[in-house]
């Protein structure tokens, strides 16, 4: 074994903990825009450790929940666009919850760079077992015996949840009162609970609660019914309106100005994970359909979408100051 001086010993550890520095310092931090727990962050978890086995490089998540994602947005904005930051982005927060605001608080097109559509996962709208409601019929009946109509919750204003449930009173004619929660635990909490009588949540999340007995299922927002949930009819066949089948999805996007070569290698992990049978297994278990895609199919998914539910925001009159 060497024997090193003094001097030459504290010039080694020195060296050595700069290593380690460095290396801490490269890590991909990927911010999640939902709290711990949530189907969001299980979901950039999984990516996030997915696309760490595909590239060799260490990744962190930083979970900044809080107003829809608006939190997590301004944080990403706020980090160099140096290829080390990156955030897991919902439908929402890419063509619903800028126009909930009359002042934007972001342009989801103009700030973004995008990396990869991860994939799509339907939504279902659920209530507590043993409020009496088995069918959607049932739940206009509680809105109109009520005063302030029903009382649904979301994981936040603006959110896919918020958005699909006030344009389904809206059209069914029912009263009903918006309950906003700081993610969607916290939510489907107050739901079992009997704290609000319904809301909408993410496919994955609602099954492990119905399977126990103890959330009912009305309706899948899908044109098809769910594999996971193969007795509950869609929206349409519950008797809501077509035009609120769209499934949610989840992309990644870097702050604009990340450099091209950084965003194609992460695309290509990322599309790569689509044969990691760990990735698969973690996404299938929460009803995620994985997609390949393009770093410009992000923008394109925005659009399209922006197209429909801008106009509908509008007609509902959601924006507030």
């Amino acid at each position: 074994m060497r024997n090193f001086s003094l001097p030459q010993a504290a010039l080694l550890a020195a060296t050595l903990t700069m290593g380690l520095a460095s290396q801490a310092q490269t890590a991909l931090q990927v911010v999640a825009q939902q709290p711990p727990g949530s189907g969001s962050d299980a979901m950039t978890r999984a990516w996030a450790e997915c696309t760490s086995r595909q590239t060799g490089q260490p990744s962190v998540v930083q979970n900044k929940p809080g107003a829809n994602g608006i939190l997590a947005i301004n944080y990403l904005k706020g980090q160099p666009a140096d290829g080390q930051n990156v955030m897991t982005i919902g439908m929402s927060q890419m063509t619903i919850t800028p126009f909930v605001h009359k002042q934007m608080p972001y342009d989801p097109i103009k700030d973004f760079d995008g990396v990869a559509v991860i994939g799509t996962s339907p939504l279902v709208l659920v209530v507590p077992a043993g409020s009496g409601v088995t069918k959607l019929a049932d739940l206009g009946k509680v809105s109109a015996s009520q005063a302030g109509g029903l009382n649904f919750g979301s994981p936040g204003k603006g959110s896919p949840a918020h958005l699909l449930t006030t344009a389904l009173t809206e059209s069914m004619k029912w009263p009903a009162t918006h309950v906003p929660f700081v993610g969607e635990a916290a939510g489907l909490t107050a739901l079992m609970g009997q704290q609000i009588q319904a809301m909408t949540l993410v496919i994955g999340t609602a099954a492990a609660q119905v399977k126990a007995g103890k959330l009912i299922p009305l309706a899948v927002f899908a044109a098809e019914r769910s594999s996971l949930m193969p007795d509950v009819p869609t929206i349409s066949e519950a008797g809501g309106p077509q035009a609120l089948a769209r499934p949610a999805w989840i992309a990644i996007v870097a702050k604009k100005g990340t450099p091209a070569d950084v965003v194609a290698k992460l695309n290509e992990a990322t599309n790569k994970c689509r044969n990691d049978s760990a990735y698969v297994t973690r996404m299938n278990a929460m009803n995620v359909t994985l997609t390949t895609s393009k770093p410009t199919d992000v923008a394109l998914w925005a659009e399209r979408d922006i197209a429909v539910w801008k106009p509908l925001i509008d007609k509902l009159g959601l924006a507030s100051e």
